[in-house]
């Protein structure tokens, strides 16, 4: 762990981690932690030391300006702190990429510095490609094998099986350690998947709110979600298949019964996600 700042000593602290990657469907979830750090007015306190964790040729460093002067600007995971919160408790905040290899020694040591600070909740953030309508509330599913998170929250256990990302490694070593944990995942629907999702990043930050029993300004995050939902629709209407599609999806989720509140659903949708990757994780 690289210091940048010294932490002061903290007030109850919650940590929010998001990944780049096979995480973060529409880059939904990155963005909900950027959204969180801009509001909050976050500032880095540290960062993963690179070397052991990065393929920089999957992982380019790139070249940036900084008043005037050439740097290299290393991939990394970056931890923010945010004491300005209006709630009764600060909010340390991971904004990372999925790392290359050594998952298990980027746990513990991800880990360690969230006890160090003494983090009493640790909330990861994920988005997957699923059969979802993108004219429908984007369904957000939150989880957690932490019973009193569950009895909390009035969560489920998560039922799902199969390959998982670093978010699912970290959620179950927090698990293990002790830690109340749970995870927030938002499902992006497939064919509107190549491109950011603010609808999504929109319903994982309403959905933090809450968790938080906070109130926080969404900025242009509403209007971006309305001219994303624009462009799909043109897309839609322009293709009598998608149309057709589309307005199945639109029935099967009009007359399910809540799928997106199950704790089954997020299983179907990674096993329907996997089925058209070939059962194989896609690069991150």
């Amino acid at each position: 762990m690289i210091e940048l700042e010294d932490v002061p000593e903290l007030r109850d602290p919650v940590m929010i981690a998001a990944f780049e990657g096979w995480n973060d469907a529409g880059e939904a979830a990155t963005a909900a932690i950027e959204h969180l750090a801009e509001v909050w007015n976050a500032e880095p306190v540290a960062a993963i030391d690179p070397e052991d964790y990065y393929d920089f040729q999957v992982n380019r460093p790139r070249v940036v300006l900084e008043d005037g002067q050439r740097r290299i600007s290393w991939p990394t995971t970056r931890i923010l702190l945010a004491t300005s919160t209006s709630m009764d408790r600060d909010v340390i905040l991971v904004q990372g990429i999925e790392p290359s290899t050594r998952w298990r020694s980027f746990t513990i040591e991800l880990l360690e510095f969230a006890q160090q600070m003494g983090v009493g909740t640790f909330i990861t953030v994920g988005a997957l490609l699923a059969d979802v309508p993108h004219t429908r509330p984007i369904p957000i599913t939150v989880t957690s094998d932490h019973e009193d998170v569950i009895h909390r929250f009035d969560l489920e256990p998560s039922k799902y099986e199969g390959p998982t990302g670093i978010v699912g490694v970290l959620a179950d070593a927090a698990t293990q350690a002790g830690l109340p944990s749970l995870s927030v995942w938002a499902a992006v629907p497939h064919y509107a998947g190549g491109t950011p999702s603010p609808k999504a990043t929109l319903g994982l930050v309403s959905r933090i709110e809450e968790l938080l029993d906070t109130t926080l300004p969404h900025g242009d995050l509403s209007d971006q979600a309305r001219a994303w939902e624009h462009g799909v629709d043109e897309l839609a209407e322009s293709d009598d298949e998608v149309a057709e599609y589309v307005q199945s999806l639109e029935q099967a989720q009009d007359t399910a019964e809540l799928p997106e509140a199950s704790g089954e659903a997020i299983a179907r949708e990674f096993e329907r996600y996997l089925r058209r990757r070939g059962d194989e994780p896609p690069a991150g």
